[in-house]
């Protein structure tokens, strides 16, 4: 995948933690139940999973997780910079996590779309994903809160 000129993808470093806060509330992406700093925490204890961060020369502007469990991968927080949004930024970073989890194995991958995001549920039904017949359950084990 060949990025466009000015264009950077790197692994989370914690130096960029409070931009990437900022950038998940300004993309909607942060939730009451969720603490965004917890979820970052968690994320870093992953082994098997990958944290991107795309930069636009020295601005952060995107981020997404990626996981793998042995399984399945799962993608959490994709998020571009609103300013950023419809110039394929968002398929450029879902390229490059499908990229990294094929070089791991992973021979599908599961996320969420909350009911009701028909702009996001677009986005991935265009980068080629299905809408799966089956029921997610959740149960909180740890709070947030």
């Amino acid at each position: 995948m060949q990025l466009p000129e000015n264009y950077t993808i790197t692994t989370f470093e914690e130096r960029f933690r409070e931009d990437v806060i900022a950038l998940w509330r300004k993309c909607g992406l942060v939730r009451p139940w969720n603490d965004p700093d917890k979820d970052i925490d968690r994320k870093l204890t992953d082994r098997n999973g990958g944290f991107f961060l795309l930069f636009l020369e020295d601005r952060l502007i995107g981020s997404v997780m990626a996981g793998y469990d042995g399984h399945r991968g799962a993608i959490y927080y994709l998020g571009i910079d609103p300013a950023h949004q419809s110039a394929g930024l968002g398929r450029m970073m879902m390229a490059h996590c499908e990229a990294y989890l094929i070089e791991r194995g992973c021979p599908k991958i599961n996320l969420f779309v909350r009911q009701g995001n028909e702009t996001v549920i677009r986005f991935y039904d265009q980068l080629g994903y299905e809408e799966e017949k089956a029921i997610a359950f959740g149960k909180r084990l740890i709070p947030d809160n």
